[in-house]
Order: structure tokens, then C-alpha cells, then sequence
């Protein structure tokens, strides 16, 4: 077991940091919906039509996540076939999932909703009925947005009966169940880049972004079965009113359209969900590998918004697959106040792991008192290690390590404090970087492995390929200890290791069986805030599972 380490800085520090790769999960996953609330991101999505899917992640990367069917429709009614397009949306204390659906006939397409039972989304919901309003027409990608208190609900219709094209409408709710007021047209596909494969023309797949006062209304247009599917705007005049078109400013050309550099097709379908220290909005979309995909091969990703002189979205292109993100700010920290509580027991579930594993645990405290705190760390019910946790001054954050052996599924850490101790949890987070995550050049390439840490590795083929770990957070700055998982390496295999573009330090690994981790470890010098770590094949094929960073008590 690690020996605890006990530090404590008065710099922000918004978690482990790194990057991610898309795309966010390993199965199709069209039209996705992304939410994030207490420490968890959650998505639903199209899935196959026939039901309402629900994952759960403490990151973007969902290939780990908790996921449950959280709703069948009943057989033969009026929304028992064609599930579309469900929107996860947290209202006024209350979850709601709004979704398409007809009787097996596409004409008779028409919005529902969900409401959860409980506090928690992969809980039980109540099926609540039609969101209609008096027209009663065809609708899909319905969704709820409040403006100044107010609500309203977006969807994309018919004008008439026959499918020519679809609009962008909108309605005033009295309540997030019911449309109070007739539908107003706030946008039709006339654009050029709109009418691409069809007819049908089209605008659909509505979502909402809020930023500075101001309101968007960001929509699909084209065929969503051709590579032309992207991604429009509509955005309100500052003081506008929802329900009135004129204060809707429509852009002329897409603000995210396929591009065949990089290999995307068919951008559309978004959502749009914010770091977990609210500093940031990030756009999740779906597109294909393939300008033929079609319907097929649909998966969603994410990257990060900015926003220009005139305080209007910007998404510029969509990223490649090869390139590694930045994490959002704090990802990965998962706080007090998503745990469950009982006395001065925390526990914290949902920790996944595709195998066995030590991994690092990072907890945050403050510890005001004058004297250090014993906590009792223990994992899915086992005997407890101790974790102490040193005064941390008053108002100031502390930061202390410990490894804890993870099981294959998904684990709950329980940390545990005396009575009457002064000392209090505030998060955790686990710093291990997976090395299908990192950025890498040469003949690097990421390939799937149940028996690696997150299912999958970084394979380096030979002379000229180096993985980059970027982005690498810690506390403040002193000696941290990393620990680099090399899997299947060739006989003649060697290694070298770069920190923040230092000087180069050499590794051969041992031999293992195969799919056994030659556990490279070393003690190297940090800088608080971001660093860089870079792994180079000198020669030979290896693979790189993960890297783990922690420091030791001094």
C-alpha cells in the first residue's frame, strides 16, 4: 500500500486534470443528451428506438459508465415504437426525459415526457403524457428552456400534415408538462446549407445555451443521413422576447459543418453540458467516420465552446478522433455532497474499473483544528486503511494520497471520521491517466484491451512513437511518484521518459506474461499546475496502460 501523503496548498486547484479522446462511448450513441449535476455526467440517446437509456460517468468518457434502461414503453399505443431523441433535463428541483415517438407510422410522430420519480435519473420515472400544443402536429426533439423564470418549450414540426419540411417552433409552458399558448415559427430551412439531401428540408434537433444574459437556440439542418448534417444558430436580441420571431437573429452559415481533413461527417444533434467547476460549456454532438455512414456509426463527442467579440458561440471545426482534449476543469473530482452520508461516514459508489487494479485516491479536507485527523478508508466493505490527515489552516484545502485496490465493476470508497473531529472531507479524485487517452505520434496507436485498466491501451510500434501525457495537474509543487503500466513488451523493448522537456531517462521493462503490467516507477519533480510527461520508444513494441500519479509522505 502507498504511504500516505499529507500537503496542503492555499493555490486553486481544480483536480488531476489530462485529456480524453472521442469518442465518448464505444456504442452508437445518436442525438446525445449531456447533463452534469453533483459530481456525475449523465447521457441519454437514441437507443435503437425501442427504449430510454441512461448512463453515468464521473467523466466524459462514458466506455465505463452505470447504465440502465430507465423506461419501456408500453406495446401498441400511440408512442410505443420510434423512441427519438430523449432530453434529459433537470427543472425546478424535478428530472424530466422529453422524447418522440409514434405507433410505427412515422406521420404520427408526436413529444412526451417522463418525470422521475426521485432525486436520482437512473431511478424510476412516471410517464406523464403528451407535450402538445392545440395544432397537435407532428413533432420530434423536443425540450424544455426558461428565460427570466419563464418556461418554453422548442421542438421541430410540421407545418401541415405531409412531410415537405421541418420547422423550428416554440411555445410558452405553464408548467414543465404543458404548453400553455399556441406555437410560434421561429425558423424555416431556406438557407442553402439547410436544404442539403432533402427534401425533406430540414431544422430539428433544437437545443439552448445561455452565456453571459444572453439566449441561443442552436439547431440541426440537412439530412441527418447525409455528411451536410450541421449545426445552426438562432440566437435572441439581449431583452428579446422568446415568443416573438423577429427578436431571433438567424446565422447564415453552419457553426459546425463536417470536415473531411479530419475525418467527420454529419456533425449535429447536440447538447450542451459545462465543466464541473462551471468555468467552462462544452457542445457534445454526434457524427460519423464516414460520408456514406448514413444513420449508421453515429457517436458522440465533445469539445470545448468559446465565445467571440460579439458574445456569439464559436465551435470551430470538429476535432479529429486522433486528437486528445483537455479535460473540463475539475473533472474527474467527484465532492462531498454526492456522496452518501451517514454521521461521519462518506460513501462514494459508482468508481469503475474494468479490472483489478491499485489505483491512487487523492482526498480533499480542511482540517482547521491543531491537530492531525485519522480517517478510515475502506473499499466495497473491506478492512479499513488509515489515512491521516494533517491541520490544513483555517479557510485553507488539504490534500492527502492513498492506493486502494479497486475490483473489476464499480466500487464504493467509504472514508470514515471519529466523532467530534473537526476535520471534514470535501472530495476525492483518482489521478490515473489512461494511455488511450494521450496524444501520440509516430507509429502510436490506441487498441481495445479488457485487461487493461480502462479497457484499452497505447500500442507503440517501434523507433519514432512517443505517447504525451499533458495537462498533468497536481496540488502544488515537490517530488511526486508516478508509476507507468508497460503491457506486452517485446523482448528487445526500451523505453525513455521526458518531464516538462527535461532530460531523457531510460527503462527496459521486465518480462511478464502477457497482458501482466511491468510497473515502471519513479520519483521525479512536479510544478503545481500543469505538466507534461512524454513517453518515447527507443525500440521494440510496447503498450502503455496507464500512468498513476501520488506523492509520499515526507
Amino acid at each position: 500500500m502507498l504511504q500516505p501523503n499529507n500537503g496542503v496548498t492555499d493555490e486553486v486547484y481544480k483536480g488531476h486534470g489530462g485529456t480524453f479522446r472521442n469518442t465518448m462511448a464505444e456504442i452508437d450513441t445518436p442525438d446525445p443528451s449531456v447533463i452534469y449535476k453533483d459530481g456525475y455526467y449523465y447521457m441519454t440517446f437514441t437507443h435503437n428506438g425501442t427504449d430510454i437509456m441512461v448512463m453515468k460517468s464521473l467523466t466524459l468518457d462514458f466506455r465505463q459508465a452505470e447504465r440502465k434502461v430507465v423506461w419501456y414503453p408500453p406495446a401498441e399505443t400511440a408512442y410505443s415504437a420510434n423512441l427519438w431523441a430523449p432530453e434529459l433535463q433537470y427543472i425546478r428541483g424535478s428530472w424530466y426525459i422529453y422524447f418522440a415517438a409514434d405507433d410505427g407510422q412515422n406521420e404520427n410522430h408526436r413529444m412526451y415526457v417522463l418525470q422521475a420519480d426521485s432525486g436520482d435519473p437512473l431511478g424510476g420515472y412516471t410517464f406523464q403524457g403528451q407535450v402538445t400544443d392545440s395544432s397537435n402536429r407532428w413533432a420530434i426533439d423536443g425540450l424544455a428552456m426558461e428565460v427570466d423564470g419563464e418556461l418554453y418549450f422548442v421542438w421541430s414540426g410540421w407545418e401541415g400534415e405531409v412531410n415537405i419540411a421541418q420547422n423550428t417552433y416554440i411555445a410558452p409552458m405553464s408548467d414543465p408538462l404543458t404548453i400553455s399558448g399556441p406555437r410560434v415559427l421561429l425558423s424555416e430551412p431556406q438557407l442553402p446549407w439547410e436544404r442539403a439531401g432533402g427534401p425533406p428540408y430540414i431544422n430539428e434537433g433544437q437545443s439552448v445555451l445561455h452565456h453571459n444574459g444572453r439566449v441561443f437556440i442552436i439547431y440541426s439542418g440537412a439530412g441527418s443521413w447525409t455528411p451536410y448534417y450541421s449545426l445552426g444558430l438562432l440566437a435572441l436580441k439581449p431583452g428579446g422576447n422568446p415568443l416573438e420571431a423577429a427578436d431571433w437573429i438567424k446565422s447564415q452559415e453552419p457553426l459546425l459543418a463536417m470536415d473531411e481533413a479530419a475525418g467527420v461527417y454529419g456533425p449535429g444533434h447536440n447538447s450542451f453540458t459545462v465543466s464541473p467547476d462551471g468555468s467552462e460549456q462544452w457542445i457534445v454532438y454526434h457524427a460519423t467516420t464516414g460520408a456514406d455512414d448514413g444513420w449508421n456509426n453515429r457517436k458522440a463527442r465533445a469539445q470545448p465552446v468559446s465565445w467571440d467579440v460579439d458574445g456569439l458561440p464559436v465551435f470551430g471545426k470538429p476535432l479529429p478522433l486522433s486528437e486528445a482534449i483537455p479535460v473540463p476543469a475539475g473533472m474527474g473530482v467527484l465532492p462531498a455532497e454526492a456522496a452518501l452520508r451517514s454521521g461521519g461516514k462518506l460513501e462514494f459508489p459508482s468508481l469503475p474499473s474494468t479490472v483489478d487494479s491499485e489505483v491512487p485516491l487523492l482526498v480533499h479536507y480542511v482540517n482547521p483544528g491543531g491537530e492531525p485527523a485519522g480517517a478510515a478508508v475502506s473499499v466495497n466493505g473491506g478492512p479499513p486503511a488509515a489515512l491521516q490527515l494533517p491541520p490544513s489552516g483555517e479557510g485553507q484545502t488539504g490534500y492527502a494520497y492513498l492506493s486502494l485496490p479497486f475490483t473489476a465493476g464499480k466500487n464504493t470508497v467509504a472514508i470514515e471520521l471519529p466523532e467530534g473531529v473537526v476535520a471534514e472531507v470535501k472530495a476525492i479524485e483518482i489521478p490515473r491517466y489512461e494511455g488511450e487517452a494521450q496524444a501520440m505520434e509516430g507509429d502510436a496507436a490506441a487498441e481495445d484491451n479488457p485487461y487493461a485498466s480502462g479497457g484499452a491501451g497505447a500500442v507503440l510500434g517501434g523507433s519514432g512513437a512517443s505517447l504525451k501525457f499533458s495537462h498533468l495537474q497536481v496540488p502544488h509543487s515537490g517530488t511526486y511518484t508516478v508509476l507507468a503500466a508497460v503491457m506486452n513488451a517485446s523482448p528487445d523493448a526500451e523505453l525513455e521518459l521526458s518531464v516538462n522537456g527535461g532530460a531523457r531517462i531510460g527503462y527496459s521493462p521486465l518480462p511478464q506474461e502477457r497482458n501482466q503490467p511491468s510497473l515502471w516507477q519513479l520519483e521525479l519533480k512536479l510544478q503545481r499546475g500543469a505538466n507534461e510527461i512524454i513517453l518515447f520508444d527507443r525500440q521494440g513494441s510496447f503498450s502503455i496502460d496507464y500512468m498513476d500519479i501520488w506523492q509520499k509522505s515526507e
